[in-house]
């Protein structure tokens, strides 16, 4: 059920959970100076970050690279984040490790291609000038066979090394008002409220014992009865009801 995700040798399944209560008791003592807690509060929300990062995946950008971005906006979070505001971590982090990780993609820092990479566009360069000089069609398919290798593996190459447009480019610029590629592109539901509750949700959700979870899953993503839970989890159907109501209460609470 739940999902495994590895950046930068880091996996989810080996990160610490942190409880609201113990966020709070750690933001508490980050601001009289305590590193200790900074650098237990900065573990406990690598799983925010991973969160966060994976939206961006992109073939341009090196994982690592997002993911490091997006800890620079979880140290940015921790180091402005206002405890009498009332509002949880997480709400207020979300954001913030979005907007470190789009100046890092705009500051261009995702266009390296690697080394391997650019050796065999020259290659296949070099391979359709030779075809080219014969008079003949440098197709994609003549390409590979000359040089033994897949006709995906020649389209990656070229693609690498062509100009890309980024999100980031000015479509229209006007007296200082830009207009971005990304601005002309909508999206109604990704955007970064509905991230920030998704990220909420699977916060409480992580709060949850693994029976509690499962009953939920199979209850509201498999779309199961609670008769057929019952025979799935063996407990009566009056005790998945009961463990239902118990779990989704949690939830509201850890969402308010």
């Amino acid at each position: 059920m739940s999902q495994r995700v590895e950046i930068s040798g880091v996996s989810t399944s080996a990160l610490p959970k942190m409880d609201a209560k113990r966020s709070r008791e750690l933001l508490e003592r980050i601001k009289q100076g305590d590193e200790a807690a900074r650098e237990e509060f900065i573990t406990g929300n690598i799983r925010l970050v991973l969160s966060v990062a994976g939206r961006f995946s992109t073939r341009r950008a090196s994982g690592d690279d997002v993911f490091q971005a997006g800890c620079v906006g979880l140290i940015k979070a921790i180091d402005n984040f206002d405890l009498s505001v009332g509002v949880r971590f997480s709400t207020y982090a979300v954001p913030m490790i979005i907007g470190e990780i789009k100046r890092f993609l705009r500051g261009g820092n995702s266009l390296r291609v690697a080394r391997s990479i650019r050796d065999a566009a020259y290659r296949i360069l070099k391979a359709r000038e030779a075809i080219e000089a014969e008079d003949r069609e440098a197709t994609t398919d003549e390409i590979a066979r000359r040089l033994n290798i897949t006709e995906r593996d020649v389209v990656y190459a070229l693609d690498a090394i062509s100009d890309h447009v980024s999100l980031y480019d000015p479509a229209f610029n006007k007296e200082g008002d830009t207009l971005l590629v990304m601005d002309q592109i909508g999206d109604e539901r990704n955007t970064e409220e509905n991230w920030t509750e998704h990220v909420a949700l699977a916060s409480a959700m992580e709060t949850l014992g693994e029976r509690e979870r499962n009953i939920l899953y199979l209850r509201y993503y498999e779309g199961k009865t609670q008769t057929e839970i019952s025979k799935s989890v063996g407990l009566s159907q009056a005790q998945v009801s009961r463990l239902e109501k118990t779990a989704l209460a949690s939830v509201r609470h850890g969402l308010s």
